[in-house]
């Protein structure tokens, strides 16, 4: 009797008291994924793609600051399924519309909280959600990512600390491609970071919607089994200036917790993209479909397109009569080139206004002057400005500067994602959008999916983007350059900032600050503006530079920047990779290699019926000795040909393929 009355009591505590643990599944839509949500002392998570176990049991939770834990002894309320299959469009991105399709189940627990999870046939994602009154303080929160297998990763580690703050940093970093057991100890790395599961497949984990909240690093989680787990910046204390030229506002002292926000709220997507083929991650949706939709109305006055760039070439023009630098005469070269090129916009880098002081204009500059010239010549003006001088004078500069004519602003040195920073992210957005200013972040953190919250933020850097050739010598960048189409692209666009005239072999390069070279091939550059994604995308060489090389100016300003319909081709990471992508009734398709030397053959079968032509730029047979040899031929192409292009050492193509006249 005693023994059974035992079992009855301890029976009926976990019953009341901790909640009887519960497994809630949902699947894809194709049935291959499989995601599980474990309730009872603590909640986990798992995943499965068909056999392959992609996330091992692995808990999370959020932890409050009243010292509740939002994840520990859970009991369910009540869930709810459901299914949904739509679609939406999306201007400003790399095809006209995303199908959404998921299956999803809205789980709610007892103390005012719940979780969503979500199954796609490319990934799941799970968030927390919460229903208290007021303001809620989180203390913390545990995103643990646990693997039964120690697999190869590609891991971006956090690099260039400013002023050895772990949480502020440009958001650049090379890959490490290394055992999840190899993770340094006690380092961070940023999202998107990708996991090689083996036979092919790959899961990438990344994180969406991405509000009032901090983001997310990934770190080791130091257990038993090979793992990362999330670690997130604790907010701002204090604050002052520092950095690069004083222009950053590093935090000097943090607070204990990592979000003060509404009680009432969803939080950001975890989420883990599953691929079957390396080339499958070339054309993800996943943080777009996981975002909050535009959340403005009239989107006409957006224009994406090129912009020729004057910081990366050093404003180093030659054969004028005037003093080339940061003053009106070089400015309006720059016009006049990009009007001459179909360029749709110009930018005032760094050096046109005080660091400090956005409204402080140099001397030797006429700001009204150039917008005035390049709306004659239809070439938009975009200005520079750090993220700390923005916030000082935001209202009177939007104001200002947008009725006197500026399209966009170029905004720097944003180097952080705490809470804070991720909040004026938004505001800047909204903000900006009410005086129809577009936004181009730079020293930012990957996107999150605020380009389509708020379809202004037309490009994001996070990316160790093409600057970096005009000082470091050591960095494999055709390697990084066929990496990152399958890494940080699944997060959104990315200012990579192509289009070096100057081309340099492996042998041959060298960093230099005033005539800049690229490692790789002319055509390699130019396979780039097909395969990275950018609605604003930079044109980084002089108009000098680009007018010596008038053919391949010619082909590049062809390029759209924003696209009807994309196709992956081919690809593996870190070594090759070939994207086709629509626009009206043009195709355009481009590739890169790393320091490898291959054929690539193209399938044709996406065209329609008819005869085409196709405008090709290639790399020429002297172009491992030479990388800016290339070669232009126009061929006759149909649907089901297949194109054969060799890519030389650091090498790649470009294409254009026409409707025969």
């Amino acid at each position: 009797m005693n023994r059974l009355f035992l079992y009855l009591a301890v029976l009926m505590f976990l019953s009341t008291s901790v909640g009887i643990a519960e497994v809630i599944h949902v699947k894809s839509p194709n049935g291959k994924i499989d995601m599980a949500l474990e309730s009872g002392a603590k909640l986990s998570w798992s995943v499965k793609h068909e056999n392959t176990e992609v996330i091992a049991p692995s808990t999370i939770s959020l932890t409050l600051g009243s010292g509740g834990v939002l994840g520990n002894n859970v009991k369910i309320i009540s869930s709810k399924n459901s299914k949904v299959n739509s679609s939406f469009a999306t201007p400003f991105y790399k095809k006209k519309s995303v199908i959404d399709e998921y299956n999803q189940v809205i789980v709610n627990f007892k103390g005012d909280f719940g979780l969503i999870l979500r199954a796609y046939n490319d990934g799941v994602a799970y968030r927390f959600f919460t229903s208290k009154k007021g303001q809620i303080i989180v203390e913390s929160e545990e995103a643990n990512f646990n693997f039964s297998t120690d697999h190869k990763a590609f891991v971006p580690y956090v690099r260039d600390l400013r002023e050895n703050d772990m949480y502020s940093s440009a958001f650049e970093a090379m890959y490490d491609d290394i055992p999840l057991s190899k993770f340094v100890k006690d380092s961070l790395a940023i999202s998107p970071l990708l996991i090689d599961l083996g036979n092919g497949k790959k899961a990438a984990i990344v994180e969406a919607e991405l509000v009032d909240y901090p983001g997310m690093y990934l770190t080791r989680n130091n257990q038993s089994q090979p793992g990362l787990k999330g670690v997130f910046a604790h907010f701002p204390k204090e604050e002052r200036l520092g950095g690069y030229n004083k222009m950053n506002f590093m935090v000097a002292k943090r607070e204990s917790y990592i979000a003060k926000t509404s009680g009432t709220r969803d939080f950001p997507w975890r989420a883990i993209i599953i691929s079957e083929s390396d080339k499958d991650l070339l054309n993800n949706d996943m943080v777009q479909k996981l975002s909050t939709p535009s959340q403005i109305a009239d989107v006409s006055w957006i224009k994406p397109g090129k912009v020729a760039w004057d910081w990366w070439n050093d404003w180093n023009i030659s054969k004028v009569d005037f003093k080339a630098g940061i003053n009106t005469e070089t400015y309006k070269y720059y016009i006049d080139f990009a009007s001459q090129n179909h360029i749709e916009y110009v930018v005032l880098d760094e050096g046109w206004s005080e660091d400090t002081d956005m409204l402080k204009i140099s001397p030797s500059m006429n700001i009204e002057e150039l917008i005035s010239y390049g709306k004659q010549k239809n070439v938009g003006i975009i200005l520079w400005a750090s993220w700390y001088a923005i916030n000082q004078v935001m209202d009177n500069a939007f104001s200002h500067y947008s009725e006197m004519g500026v399209k966009g602003f170029k905004i720097d040195f944003i180097d952080r994602d705490d809470q804070k920073m991720v909040k004026s992210i938004y505001d800047i957005a909204k903000k900006a959008a009410s005086y129809k200013l577009f936004i181009d972040f730079h020293g930012m953190y990957k996107p999150t999916g605020i380009q389509r919250t708020y379809p202004n933020v037309v490009n994001f850097e996070g990316v160790k983007g093409l600057e970096n050739a005009k000082w470091t010598p050591d960095d494999d960048m055709p390697r990084y350059e066929t990496s990152i189409p399958f890494i940080r692209m699944l997060a959104g666009p990315m200012d990579y900032t192509p289009g070096a005239m100057r081309n340099a072999t492996r042998a041959d390069f060298r960093p230099s600050n005033s005539m800049p070279m690229s490692q790789g091939t002319r055509c390699h550059q130019l396979g780039m503006y097909v395969i990275f994604e950018a609605p604003l995308q930079m044109m980084a060489d002089s108009p000098t530079a680009y007018l010596k090389e008038q053919e391949s100016t010619n082909f590049i300003s062809q390029i759209p920047t924003t696209f009807d319909e994309t196709i992956a081709l081919d690809g593996k990471v870190g070594e090759y990779v070939a994207i086709a992508r629509r626009k009206n009734d043009k195709w355009f398709v481009g590739g890169l290699t790393n320091w490898t030397a291959r054929d690539m053959t193209i399938d044709l079968s996406f065209l329609g019926e008819g005869t085409y032509s196709a405008e090709i730029f290639k790399d020429g047979i002297n172009a491992a000795k030479d990388a800016t040899d290339y070669k232009r031929e126009i061929v006759k192409v149909a649907n089901g040909e297949k194109l054969t292009v060799n890519m030389a050492n650091g090498g790649g193509f470009a294409i254009i393929i026409s409707t025969e006249k």
